[in-house]
């Protein structure tokens, strides 16, 4: 992670990332939108914009990432074009104001076995912090997602992807969309991958209501955080960027300045 600076891209080490100030049990690689150096953000060392660091003993990696960045945003511009419809607003309406260049975040996540009895969490409770994420998951299972009843188990089914709400598309609707506090714990006895894609407003795109859009309620007793994320206001990247401090503390520094 350190070499790949502002533009958050690298590995991890198992308890590198920090979810409400307590290790994660994970391993990782971070990837993103691959951009030249020539490009405006890059140039103008916007933070999370460059180049992703693929490992040279894996010379396959470079395009199965990127082909599967391009499918999987393919697969979120059409959900988001559904959201919009449900909203009663145009299909194309999150794409013109939102999502024409989009944040686009991808991990691959390896959980070492954990003891069924260990209080250590591969990732703790946490809500993600866009508008969507696609999940794609072994056969291992160790999800869990928090609902009006409880945890439950959210075990992979073959030939699907699992569809988490963020902080943002929750802002943005007032409540109608959830985002979806869930967690992890790897007590398979093996080793479980994970491949989280995170789709996400444009980094300087400012998060407001949406129009027409009635607001449900005030959920920050019942999160995770006791925040409110319809107290935010201003830019996603303002938003990403205060997370990101959180999550990397020693990449505060290079990240945010």
């Amino acid at each position: 992670m350190a070499r790949g600076g502002r533009a958050w891209r690298g590995y991890f080490p198992v308890g590198g990332e920090l979810t409400s100030g307590k290790p994660d049990m994970k391993e990782g690689i971070y990837f993103g939108t691959e951009l030249p150096p020539d490009h405006p953000r890059v140039r103008a060392h916007v933070p999370l914009h460059g180049a992703n660091l693929f490992p040279a003993q894996v010379p396959e990696l470079r395009a199965t990432v990127l082909d599967y960045l391009a499918a999987a945003t393919s697969a979120a511009h059409a959900l988001m074009e559904g959201i919009a419809l449900s909203l009663k607003l145009d299909a194309d309406y999150f794409h013109r104001t939102y999502t024409a260049n989009p944040t686009i975040l991808f991990r691959i996540f390896h959980y070492p076995a954990t003891p069924p009895n260990s209080d250590d969490w591969g990732v703790g409770e946490h809500t993600d912090y866009g508008l969507l994420t696609l999940l794609a998951q072994d056969h291992l299972g160790g999800l869990q997602v928090k609902t009006a009843r409880g945890w439950i188990d959210a075990p992979p089914i073959e030939g699907t992807l699992v569809c988490n709400i963020g902080d943002m598309l929750d802002r943005l609707t007032g409540g109608q969309y959830r985002s979806t506090p869930h967690r992890a714990k790897n007590i398979s006895g093996r080793g479980r991958l994970s491949f989280p894609f995170f789709f996400d407003p444009d980094f300087d795109a400012e998060i407001r209501p949406l129009p027409n859009i009635a607001f449900k309620d005030d959920d920050r007793a019942t999160r995770w955080d006791k925040a409110s994320v319809h107290a935010f206001s201003g830019t996603y990247g303002d938003y990403l960027l205060s997370k990101v401090s959180k999550v990397f503390p020693e990449l505060k520094r290079d990240v945010i300045s």
